[in-house]
């Protein structure tokens, strides 16, 4: 054996392989402990603005416990991206979930909402579902359509039945597409950069399957477009 593959083979020898569950029970906790101290430093640079008297100075604690919030806002999101999905369901139709969709769009993403082509004429459906948790589901998907290599063209979005389900597909227009729609939304952590941390899409994911829905994702090369479709089940009416 060379001294490369030496290397190769002490390294997957010594790789640690650590449960998911235990993973997010950690940065649970981590989160949880940093906060505390986060509270702690507001609570001291509170006190701190209240006995200087110098105008200046005060401006620059309260800049600093502004810096504190967002940090402890940040991994308040972190820890909700990965707590476990609880629904409150209740009977909603389907019409209703896609006009909510559209004003949600419209509202979150400004006039980036324009690059979203609606063909939602759904008939009335009955779902299951909760709509809050929902939506941010499919939120997420919208936003990770806009920010993610797009190519130029409308992000087609469609809702229609299916049997007995009710199927939401994206159409993402894309060049070219590489990574692999396999794990699509099972691997958090994957993907990472300053401030995002690949949750996103996993949350997504979660929520839907929390629904009994399926999210599949591929890559339609002859239409060169990324193909998303969001499948819950029509409730049984009795």
């Amino acid at each position: 054996m060379s001294e490369i593959q030496q290397q190769h083979a002490t390294s997957a020898a010594t790789e640690i392989h650590v449960p998911m569950a235990d993973v997010v029970r950690f940065i649970r906790q981590l989160s949880h402990d940093l906060r505390n101290h986060l509270n702690a430093a507001e609570l001291q640079a509170a006190y701190v603005k209240e006995i200087v008297d110098d105008g200046e100075v005060k401006e620059e604690i309260q800049r600093l416990r502004g810096m504190v919030w967002e940090f402890g806002a940040s991994l308040q999101k972190l820890t909700a991206a990965l707590a476990a999905v609880k629904l409150t369901q209740m009977p909603y139709d389907a019409s209703l979930l896609v006009e909510d969709l559209q004003q949600k769009s419209a509202q979150q993403f400004g006039n980036d909402g324009s690059a979203f082509e609606w063909d939602a004429k759904v008939p009335n459906a009955p779902l299951n579902i909760d709509p809050q948790l929902l939506q941010q589901a499919v939120l997420e998907l919208l936003s990770n359509a806009l920010a993610h290599n797009r190519a130029k063209g409308k992000i087609s979005v469609t809702a229609e039945l299916e049997g007995d389900q009710f199927v939401l597909t994206l159409k993402e227009p894309k060049t070219s597409f590489e990574a692999s729609t396999e794990n699509w939304g099972r691997e958090p952590f994957k993907l990472v950069k300053h401030g995002h941390y690949g949750l996103g899409l996993h949350r997504a994911r979660s929520i839907i399957e929390a629904h009994e829905g399926t999210l599949t994702a591929c890559y339609e090369s002859g239409a060169s477009a990324l193909v998303t479709r969001v499948s819950l089940p029509i409730a049984n009416d009795s």
